[in-house]
């Protein structure tokens, strides 16, 4: 009986930490559409075709560029991330 019981709490405690982990994925996730959210609306806010290197519009889209050897990486503040081919 007492095997049972340990059982039952070793499966409780499992299944509180796959509870913890679900929410915080769910919970950066949530991040992550927010901040594509921000963005598009900023983006919608722009008026016309951008024709020409724009500071405050890479400002506050662009978190970092990583440069490598054939291709570079654009790491947007959304979260989203592409790979440009050089």
């Amino acid at each position: 009986m007492i095997c049972f019981w340990y059982n039952l709490a070793a499966e409780i405690h499992r299944l509180r930490s796959i509870k913890q982990e679900t929410q915080e994925h769910n919970a950066l996730r949530q991040t992550k559409r927010q901040r594509i959210s921000e963005m598009t609306e900023f983006l919608d806010m722009q008026s016309g075709i951008i024709t020409e290197y724009d500071d405050k519009l890479t400002r506050q889209l662009v978190e970092k560029i990583t440069v490598f050897e054939g291709k570079f990486q654009v790491d947007f503040k959304s979260g989203v991330e592409i790979e440009v081919e050089i």
